[in-house]
């Protein structure tokens, strides 16, 4: 009678240890499932930290916040006028559709948008040691008077720049009195300018040299950019304070 107790004895031992091994088995895979889930939320905690550090460090520079500003020159010039310079830009018309315009240092001195353009030749007088814009005008030398654009050039006084700039016609009326004038300010164009030329010039009064400031284009049918007209001209630079 003892030996089947014994033996009932020695198979619930076996069970009870079985059971132990099957725990201490179920509770490592479960400890080794809550490492791997650990991992893994360290590891995409860190990845995500990573990424918003990287997001931020610009911020940190202040680089993200602040725009990098490029100094513009003035008038659009491609490059900054020298000191004791002034920098100017003219645009002649484009045929009879598009008027010119006129910049020096930076303002704008006759345009279309202005509303202060005409046809014929546009001109405005700026004082060549100051920079101060004097009187500017528009003369229609289709229809118009001539000798109003005569008694405006006769009044220039010393030291007086001149920015000139065509639209449409800038010719049918213009005179020798007048191209003597022009030629006086330093072109060397206004001897030639007639019907619907393209013509921008920077001159001043009593220059002794010509100016180098001038851009010409004849009227031609057989090179004419737009039906009837030339193409717009367009004259940039840096002028001294000191007349030439």
């Amino acid at each position: 009678m003892e030996k089947p107790t014994c033996i009932r004895g020695t198979r619930t031992l076996s069970h009870t240890l079985h059971l132990d091994r099957m725990r201490v088995s179920g509770l490592l895979r479960l400890s080794a499932l809550l490492f791997t889930l650990v991992a893994t939320w360290l590891f995409l905690r860190n990845s995500i930290g990573l990424s918003t550090k990287t997001i931020r460090l610009p911020r940190w520079l202040g680089v993200a916040s602040k725009e990098i500003q490029v100094p513009k020159s003035k008038c659009g010039l491609s490059k900054p006028c020298p000191a004791n310079f002034f920098a100017f830009k003219i645009c002649s018309g484009a045929a009879n559709v598009v008027g010119p315009s006129m910049c020096f240092e930076n303002e704008i001195l006759m345009s279309p948008v202005k509303n202060n353009v005409g046809r014929g030749l546009n001109v405005a007088l700026v004082n060549g040691t100051t920079g101060r814009v004097m009187r500017m005008s528009s003369f229609d030398m289709y229809t118009g008077d001539p000798n109003l654009l005569l008694k405006f050039l006769a009044e220039i006084t010393e030291g007086t720049l001149v920015l000139v700039a065509s639209y449409d016609d800038p010719g049918t009326k213009i005179n020798d009195d007048i191209r003597k004038l022009f030629t006086n300010l330093g072109s060397s164009y206004a001897k030639n300018l007639g019907f619907r030329d393209s013509w921008v010039f920077l001159g001043a009064k009593d220059l002794r040299s010509k100016s180098p400031f001038e851009q010409f284009l004849k009227n031609n049918p057989e090179t004419n950019k737009y039906e009837g007209w030339p193409e717009l001209l367009e004259l940039e630079g840096c002028v001294p304070q000191k007349i030439f």
